[in-house]
């Protein structure tokens, strides 16, 4: 088992992630012991319920079930969250569980943090892109029809258990779309300034078919690498006031697709790809790399074929950009790729001439 401490400023924020790739019949012991005894409910994604419940065997009245999909991350079903919690009368010291992809983590995290002013909160990751990215860091939120994670929190998670085994079941299209989020780490590695160095470019060049028939062990290191890499961000800027911008490279595009066909059509990963492509794009129009690194990069996603996603006319994904929460009121700002592995933020709107 891998152990990973991410340590907050504020030293009761602090929270231990766990990566394995145990038995998952004995998975649910290790989460009911964290619990220590009290009242506790349980999120869970319904794909998720339907493939594992009887796994995980936790009485059917502390269970709640959201549906599936991008569009349930919404005010509604919060309100049934909380309101579930109300009706299982759970008090400050007891505890909310997250099992499920990353709609389930942010909407439950968020309910968490509202409930009772903030009530204690597992994240039990189930899909690819919630292990590497959105069960760490404390991010929660739900959409609104203005855009992407519009109303939110941050609120740390009190403990985050991670087992690989619970990916086996990803079709295809879901496993790749945590690979979307993989490769953004790789192209940001060095910004993140991580004091281990582990070249995440390299790792997914060489370990290409391992990841692909999702072999545990490699997996396991997969997730680490994202993990830490994130670890190093978020210790030094938990709140994103700075350093923290640089991981939402390829997604202030990415969320704008995502809005544009109303997150029916492409998955958070996919959109995350063409944000990154069109990131790149930028960067080589506006002279901060050479082509070579473009053609590298392309290189990188035909290791794991990424789904093409066309790109709409821009004039109209710029309004939807400019309603992006980390915009202000004069400027589209975007993460854009300098160097190997190094990304900057830049204030863009001059910028956007990309046909």
């Amino acid at each position: 088992m891998i152990d990973l401490n991410v340590n907050i400023k504020e030293k009761e924020k602090n929270y231990h992630i766990f990566i394995e790739s145990s038995d998952i019949y004995s998975f649910k012991d290790k989460i009911v012991r964290y619990i220590n005894g009290k009242n506790f409910i349980v999120v869970f994604s319904e794909k998720v319920y339907k493939l594992f419940g009887k796994v995980f065997n936790f009485n059917k009245d502390n269970i709640y079930i959201l549906k599936d999909g991008e569009n349930q991350k919404n005010l509604k079903s919060l309100k049934k969250i909380l309101d579930f919690c109300q009706k299982r009368n759970l008090k400050r010291d007891d505890c909310i569980i997250a099992i499920g992809g990353g709609v389930a983590g942010d909407i439950t995290g968020l309910a968490a943090s509202l409930y009772m002013r903030g009530i204690k909160f597992i994240q039990v990751p189930t899909t690819l892109l919630a292990c590497v990215d959105s069960s760490v860091g404390g991010k929660t939120a739900v959409n609104t029809c203005f855009g992407k994670n519009i109303i939110g929190t941050f609120y740390q998670p009190n403990v985050v258990f991670i087992n690989t085994n619970l990916l086996k079941t990803l079709d295809d299209r879901n496993f790749k779309t945590g690979l979307g989020e993989v490769v953004k780490y790789a192209f940001i590695e060095k910004s993140c300034l991580c004091d281990i160095e582990y070249d995440l470019i390299n790792f997914l060049d060489k370990k290409q078919k391992l990841i692909l028939a999702k072999d545990p062990k490699t997996l396991e290191k997969l997730i680490e690498i994202c993990i830490c890499l994130k670890i190093s961000v978020v210790e030094k800027d938990e709140k994103e006031s700075s350093l923290r911008k640089i991981l939402n490279f390829g997604h202030t595009y990415g969320h704008a697709i995502e809005l544009f066909t109303k997150y029916k059509k492409y998955t958070h990963g996919e959109c995350v790809v063409a944000g990154i492509q069109f990131a790149f794009s930028l960067a080589l129009e506006n002279n901060l790399i050479d082509k070579n690194y473009l053609f590298f990069m392309q290189d990188i996603l035909k290791l794991f074929n990424f789904k093409y996603i066309p790109q709409p006319k821009l004039n109209k994904l710029i309004k939807l950009m400019k309603n992006d929460k980390k915009a202000n009121h004069e400027f589209i700002r975007f993460i854009l790729p300098v160097d190997y592995a190094v990304v900057k933020e830049f204030d863009l709107n001059e910028m956007l001439t990309i046909s």
